[in-house]
Order: structure tokens, then C-alpha cells, then sequence
């Protein structure tokens, strides 16, 4: 099982949702960043649950500790050590599903490939997991602040309902103050509705993710097998629940003709620049200078409320109600996992060009 994520930026996690702790360590991080703690412990409150009315009911702190590779304030350049610990942990709401498959979980797989699984909350497989990668996305984060690259993504859709303004238009402030982290207020109230009305039921719900990276330098990626939208989409597609990623005008490209798509160069400021950005600051899989904007799918919940039919680990037909505090829907708490592993990616790749050239 590969744990690790990175080439020289990386992060190696470990834990389980039910288990003592979740944590990581951190190999790669430039020496001499100030530490801000109240910045990785907001990183982390993001995503942490018990939020609010529409995310799952378990409540965490998920108070970072970090363990080494800092001293008097700053990264030293050394591994950090970090550790996040469970304490609200109901085992005991997954009893009925120690011997069953729940449909759409890793249930089946994991018991397939290694011969056993940890029922309680899908152990590795658990969101909770992605606890570290805010951690060293928001170390990622501290880094670029430096170069001045910002990263910021938002709930475009929950359903069937969508921000239709380009984000260029949009007010990216306003995506922390509602429950669905939504900067257009009108479609935020539409989704968080939705989103409580299927939590009654015992239903979830998918949507969509977007996501603009800003001041990238250009030359991020490499000419063959580390493309860098293609490290982008693993990240992301390494991300719980997701299940599609595109880029620029991704898929809508596909009806489209090249002269309407391509992007034209011209001089400004003494600079080279596209007067469009329909591949999304990415070309020939290395970055442009340009916006580098992208889409994250992320489907419904698996774990329903309510009767699902199903077999047990001797293929034997069953029903199973799932129990316990689940979210009827992950877009909101998956924004900062998005820009978690976006800023770990684009350091990396920023740190791979470094040695590029002399």
C-alpha cells in the first residue's frame, strides 16, 4: 500500500478513522518558513466535522501537535512529525457491518486484496484519513505565501444546482460564510436547503468543486510522464469520493472548434501572454503563468440512512441500515482537502523546476 504522496515535497500518513490517531510526516519542506499554528489549526477546523446542521454529527477538535522539524518558530528543513488524535470514536454504531459489504465503500475491495478490513468507519479508507493532507497542505500553503501563489476553491454545485458566473466574476471572499462554502449567496441558500432536506431522509447527495490557482509561475510540469495537470488530476482523483477532474474548458472542448478554442498569444508589458485562458494556464502539460483553473467531481455519499441490499463476505444475500453520523454531502468539507492537495502539488512541482536548470 502506498502511502506517501510527493517527489520532494512529500507527505507519508498514517491512521484510521476509529483508530488512536491520524498523522504524517512532512520530508521536503524549504527550510526557514515561519510557522503560523493559528493558520494549520483553521486549515484543519475547515475540514473538521460537526460544523454545522447539514455536515456528519461527530464532533472532533482535530488539535494538531507537530513533533519535530521546527525550532524557534521555523521549518528546519528536517522531517515534521504531526499528529492528530481520535476522540469521539462510536465503534459500536458499525457492529452490523463487521461481516457486510457496504454497497459503493472500499468494503469489498480492501477485503478482496488484503484478506481483511477494519469495519469501523472503513478504517484507511475513511475521509478522516484526509486530516493529514490538510495538515501539510496548509505547511504547502505557508510556503507558496512566500511566492505569492494563492489557491482557492469553492462548492460550484450540489446537485442539481450550479454557480453560473465564470469565477473571474465572483466574490472568492464570500466562500467561508455559509454552510456550503458557496460564494454565490443565492445558490449557496438553494444547496444548503437541498442538502438538509436529503439529510432528513437519510439520503446524500454529489456536486462539483472548483478551483483557481494564482501568480504560478510558468514551467511547472514535465514534457512526458509528470505532466502537470496530470499530477494535478491524480491528486485530486486521490481525494475521497471524487470521481471526476477536468481542467481549463476540459470536456466542453470536445464540441468545440480550435479556432475558437486556441489560445492567442501577444506582448504585454514586455511579457508573453495568452488573451484567453481556455486551457487553463496549462499547455503542453506545463504551466503557463496563466490562471490554472480546474473542476473536481465528488459523487453522493455511499453510506445511506436507510435499507440497502447487499451480501455478506460469504456472498450471501442481505439488507443492511447503515447507523452512526455520516455527511449527506462531503462538497463542503472537501473545499480545503482540494486546496490541500493543490498547494502540495504545486510546491512540489515548483521545487522539481528548481533543479530542472542551473
Amino acid at each position: 500500500m502506498r502511502n506517501t504522496f510527493g517527489n520532494i515535497f512529500t507527505l507519508t500518513s498514517f491512521g484510521e478513522s476509529h483508530g488512536e490517531a491520524v498523522g504524517g510526516v512532512i520530508d521536503g519542506m524549504p527550510a526557514g518558513i515561519e510557522i503560523d499554528m493559528d493558520f494549520i489549526q483553521t486549515e484543519l477546523n475547515r475540514r473538521r466535522p460537526g460544523q454545522n446542521a447539514i455536515t456528519t454529527g461527530r464532533k472532533e477538535p482535530d488539535k494538531v501537535e507537530l513533533l519535530s522539524g521546527i525550532f524557534d518558530g521555523k521549518t528546519t528543513g528536517c522531517p515534521i512529525g504531526f499528529l492528530v488524535k481520535n476522540t469521539n470514536q462510536h465503534s459500536e454504531d458499525y457492529e452490523n457491518m463487521r461481516n457486510v459489504f457496504r454497497p459503493s465503500h472500499a468494503d469489498y475491495t480492501y477485503y478482496n486484496k488484503y484478506g481483511a478490513r477494519d469495519y469501523r468507519g472503513g478504517g484507511r479508507s475513511s475521509a478522516r484519513i484526509t486530516i493529514a493532507r490538510c495538515v501539510a497542505g496548509a505547511f504547502a500553503k505557508l510556503a507558496l505565501r512566500k511566492l505569492g501563489i494563492t489557491i482557492s476553491a469553492y462548492t460550484s454545485q450540489i446537485g442539481d444546482i450550479y454557480v453560473r458566473d465564470d469565477y473571474r466574476t465572483l466574490d472568492l471572499s464570500l466562500v467561508e460564510t455559509n454552510a456550503v462554502r458557496c460564494p454565490d449567496l443565492k445558490a449557496a441558500k438553494e444547496m444548503e436547503e437541498l442538502v438538509s432536506k436529503l439529510k432528513s431522509k437519510g439520503d446524500t447527495v454529489g456536486g462539483i468543486i472548483s478551483c483557481v490557482i494564482r501568480n504560478c509561475p510558468s514551467g511547472l510540469g514535465e514534457p512526458e510522464f509528470d505532466k502537470f495537470h496530470a499530477a494535478l488530476g491524480a491528486a485530486m482523483l486521490g481525494i475521497n469520493a471524487v470521481k471526476g477532474f477536468e481542467y481549463g474548458e476540459g470536456f466542453s472542448m470536445a464540441n468545440r472548434y480550435g479556432s475558437e478554442v486556441n489560445d492567442i498569444f501577444m506582448s504585454k508589458n514586455g511579457k508573453t501572454v495568452t488573451q484567453t485562458n481556455h486551457s487553463g494556464g496549462i499547455q503542453g502539460g506545463i504551466s503557463n503563468g496563466s490562471d490554472i483553473f480546474f473542476r473536481v467531481a465528488f459523487k453522493p455519499v455511499a453510506t445511506l440512512l436507510m435499507e440497502q441490499h447487499t451480501v455478506d463476505i460469504s456472498g450471501n444475500p442481505t439488507t443492511l441500515t447503515a447507523k452512526g453520523r455520516h455527511d449527506p454531502c462531503v462538497l463542503p468539507r472537501a473545499v480545503p482537502i482540494v486546496e490541500a492537495m493543490a498547494a502540495m502539488t504545486v510546491l512540489d512541482f515548483y521545487l522539481l523546476n528548481k533543479c530542472a536548470k542551473l
